[in-house]
């Protein structure tokens, strides 16, 4: 038998502190600190504590030649070894270890820039709620916590500064003056399906397709995007919309078509988009949302182990969600963007890997509801009235 180590694998230093209660007691004052090392390896989607014998035969093991077990047990010892292939951290060539193998594959095949991969796969949340940290303070809440922040601009050489015309109007004005971030939805509306179609197709749907090859297209579509790859899915939690069934739906960008995942019940979809908005609750009462999705393994194609490709796919999900706020604007909607999810259950929920996909964000719109709104939702020239 043969093994290698994982394709992407960091050790992290971690310290637990105590108090010394006999140097307290004689009249000192100290903490003891204990080390002890974490490993960290995207395809196992999980942290692994080590010990010291364990880092040494990581160390001592190469991420591409294959190496005889038999030598690394003699070097490391039969213990360590075994633990370390039945850990997934060491990658065994035969049938018992095909499983970590295939998500060590999965890695290696997707062209992860190895950083990038830590810090989507240590980044993504699971079961957030409420209790747990996800919150909504006002900025007066804020600055009791925390003080005065940093100025909202840079003062760079106002001595030199060039005084700029007033800016002409324009005909995007109107919507880029209205357009406010909602939370505060109407419970009760809905959206109606032609004003759904235009918000789908225009933000999502493919405005041209172009043959680059002999089974190879691109789509134009009407927000940049790196490469021209267009990498975002659009993944739909309808709640309220006409003539639509509550429940999840994949648009298909070049038949501008939904295609339904899973219906259920208003009740239902309710608290889905709860869950996966991590309780926020003061946007799960969008009748539309929109999950955006990543598809790492198309904009990877282009961009292997590169360092710029993960940030690119953060830009693209940006350009989509401000075309998306435009248009709801334009339908006299209010609109949010959020990256606060529990992405890592919305994967599981879409059946989804996170080494191929990356749930990046979830956007939505809808009628607002009557009543005081806070100082996030008004819109420009709108002063406080709450």
């Amino acid at each position: 038998m043969k093994l290698r180590r994982c394709a992407v694998l960091y050790i992290e230093s971690r310290e637990d502190l105590s108090i010394d209660w006999r140097t307290v007691l004689s009249g000192g004052n100290a903490l003891a600190a204990s080390s002890h090392w974490v490993a960290l390896a995207p395809h196992l989607d999980q942290e692994i504590p080590i010990d010291a014998a364990q880092l040494a035969a990581l160390g001592g093991a190469s991420q591409t030649v294959w190496r005889e077990r038999s030598a690394a047990e003699q070097q490391y010892g039969e213990v360590c070894i075994a633990k370390l292939l039945d850990l997934g951290l060491l990658i065994g060539d035969t049938p018992q270890y095909a499983a970590q193998r295939a998500r060590d594959d999965t890695l290696r095949d997707t062209h992860w820039r190895p950083l990038s991969a830590l810090a989507h796969t240590f980044g993504r949340w699971r079961g957030v709620v409420e209790e747990t940290g996800m919150e909504a303070p006002s900025f007066q809440a804020l600055l009791e916590r925390f003080g005065e922040p940093p100025p909202p601009t840079l003062d760079i050489n106002p001595e030199q500064a060039i005084a700029l015309p007033a800016p002409a109007s324009g005909r995007m004005d109107e919507q880029l003056l209205q357009r406010y971030t909602g939370r505060n939805y109407d419970l009760r509306a809905s959206v109606p399906l032609e004003v759904v179609a235009r918000l789908l197709q225009r933000t999502f749907g493919a405005q041209e397709v172009r043959q680059v090859g002999p089974h190879s297209e691109v789509l134009k579509k009407t927000s940049p995007s790196g490469g021209g790859l267009h990498p975002i899915e659009a993944f739909v939690l309808a709640q309220r919309v006409d003539g639509v069934a509550p429940g999840l739906y994949h648009y298909h960008p070049m038949a501008h078509e939904l295609r339904p995942l899973q219906t259920m019940d208003h009740e239902a979809a309710a608290a889905l988009s709860r869950f996966m908005l991590a309780d926020q609750h003061w946007l799960s009462g969008a009748p539309l949302q929109v999950v955006l999705v990543a598809r790492l393994e198309r904009s990877y194609w282009k961009y292997r182990n590169h360092q710029k490709a993960f940030r690119a796919v953060a830009l693209d999900a940006g350009h989509l969600s401000q075309t998306f706020y435009l248009l709801a604007t334009e339908a006299g909607l209010p609109a949010f963007i959020t990256a606060a999810i529990n992405d890592a259950d919305i994967e599981k929920t879409l059946g989804l890997d996170h080494l191929r996909h990356a749930v990046v964000a979830m956007c939505g719109c809808g009628p607002a509801a009557d009543g005081p709104r806070s100082m996030v939702e008004l819109r420009y020239g709108e002063t406080d009235a709450i």
